[in-house]
């Protein structure tokens, strides 16, 4: 019975990624909203995203990236000019001080290069877990797998975890999920709790979702 049940949620797990990946094709490079040309813009691009949009990290960048587009660049820089620079993505003197800090670490010991490790990423100053995972899948394509607000509201909802730690959420799914699709999973999770599976009154009637969702509103939501 055990073993039906298991392999009866590994069908639905299956079948819930490759809804998603109908619904939100792409990899996680095509996926990833925020603009970027290097590791090293696509990781300050991320810092910056922290409790900020990505649209306003998208009208934010090309100035900065401009005048501190390198590691080496940006290293040189003053804190007040970042600040002045990154100002309307909120919490900028932070933000800044770690930029400059990371900037001035990728330069001592990586020769201005992003590492491409968790250990090495995740050391850097205001790079945590979640940031380290954006890099890895998306600018190295390397297994990672990022757990935002969004993830961890679908993953609840859908009962892929039971789990509300963002760190527990993500070695529950790195558990089942194919380690060259975990980034594209966890932007097209995102995506859909942008766009279908709200926080709010999610939109149950229009998701693709909706049979395979234990939380459907045919049900009771998670909220």
């Amino acid at each position: 019975m055990a073993s039906s049940m298991e392999e009866n949620e590994e069908r639905r797990r299956t079948e819930i990624m490759a809804r998603l990946a109908t619904e939100y094709p792409g990899s996680a490079q095509q996926l990833c909203a925020l603009r970027f040309q290097t590791p090293f813009q696509l990781l300050v691009a991320t810092v910056l995203s922290a409790q900020c949009t990505d649209e306003r990290v998208n009208a934010t960048t090309p100035k900065l990236f401009e005048m501190y587009g390198t590691a080496e660049k940006m290293s040189e820089a003053s804190q007040e000019d970042l600040e002045s620079l990154i100002y309307s993505t909120g919490f900028y003197k932070n933000k800044a001080k770690n930029l400059l800090e990371m900037s001035k670490v990728l330069v001592t010991q990586y020769s201005g290069e992003v590492p491409d490790t968790m250990e090495q990423l995740s050391a850097l100053p205001g790079v945590g877990r979640k940031t380290a995972n954006v890099v890895l899948s998306v600018a190295f394509s390397k297994p990672g797998l990022p757990v935002d607000t969004h993830v961890q509201r679908l993953a609840l909802r859908l009962g892929l975890t039971k789990e509300k730690d963002p760190v527990k959420i993500e070695h529950d799914l790195m558990s089942w999920v194919p380690h060259d699709e975990a980034g594209g999973l966890s932007l097209r999770l995102i995506l859909h709790g942008r766009k279908v599976c709200v926080a709010r009154n999610p939109k149950c009637e229009i998701c693709v979702l909706e049979d395979l969702c234990p939380s459907s509103k045919l049900a009771s939501p998670l909220r």
